[in-house]
């Protein structure tokens, strides 16, 4: 595989091929998921094995790049949730999303890190951090199970806000769970990661409000009836209210989901 610095447009051929190839593959698995209710995140990961080393023998093994497109993945799935999600039939929903995404994480956190340690043995340390990386729910299983599955509306209201918005304080905890290890299981008081989580928390809300309403308002007025342009601009601003709220140190993820 060539360096980025020998990389030319000869070298774009293949790439550009398989790239075209698994898009189209992702597109009928959604058409199957549509038909059949699978979770689409399912068939993706089937997608992934069959192209990966035990199928197509695709090697990828570079840890910070699968972080940084996981990141950016995520930002899609979060917009593009935050686009399906209608706020008259969420709102009355929003405060026990708002409790189960923070309170409910950290509930599902203890338990399964007391599982971790007293059941299998592991280290308070580890179990922690074992403990907030299962706690979140799938945002994007969750809402293509809820398109598909026919449950009271304001229970699918709840379950669709709570998956938008327990991905912030997640991510929240498994940094400074991460780092506590890093640093021989010295954490931070407890105080001060809830501290910083409210903070995050409350500052991504506020960025990511204000980018949606006065960065629709500017779309509208830029897009005219140019439905092209104005969906560029729905995801642009998701993925812009996510980078100003990380570039403050906020909650990235929950300000790209509630600018979509």
């Amino acid at each position: 595989m060539p360096s980025a610095a020998d990389f030319g447009v000869h070298d774009l051929t293949v790439p550009l091929l398989l790239a075209a190839l698994v898009v189209l593959l992702a597109l009928v698995a959604v058409r199957v998921s549509a038909r059949s209710g699978l979770p689409t995140m399912l068939l993706y990961l089937a997608i992934g094995l069959a192209v990966g080393e035990s199928g197509l023998g695709v090697r990828f093994d570079d840890t910070q790049l699968t972080q940084v497109l996981g990141y950016g993945a995520l930002v899609l799935i979060l917009a593009e949730g935050g686009l399906t999600t209608s706020w008259p039939a969420i709102r009355r929903s929003v405060g026990p999303a708002a409790v189960l995404s923070t309170f409910g994480v950290v509930v599902s956190v203890l338990v399964v890190a007391a599982a971790a340690h007293w059941v299998l043995g592991m280290s308070w340390s580890v179990a922690l951090v074992v403990g907030a990386v299962l706690s979140s729910t799938d945002a994007a299983a969750v809402f293509s199970v809820l398109r598909t599955v026919p449950l009271p509306r304001r229970l699918s209201g709840m379950l669709e806000a709570e998956s938008g918005f327990n991905d912030a304080p997640v991510v929240i905890l498994v940094t400074s769970f991460s780092l506590a290890l890093a640093d021989g299981g010295r954490a931070e008081p407890w105080w001060v990661l809830l501290l910083r989580a409210v903070v995050e928390l409350v500052g991504g809300t506020l960025v990511g409000v204000l980018v949606g309403w006065v960065g629709g308002r500017l779309v509208r007025r830029l897009a005219g009836g140019a439905s092209g342009l104005f969906a560029i601009g729905v995801i642009t601003l998701a993925v812009l209210a996510y980078a100003v709220a990380a570039a403050a140190h906020l909650s990235g993820f929950i300000a790209a989901y509630l600018a979509a």
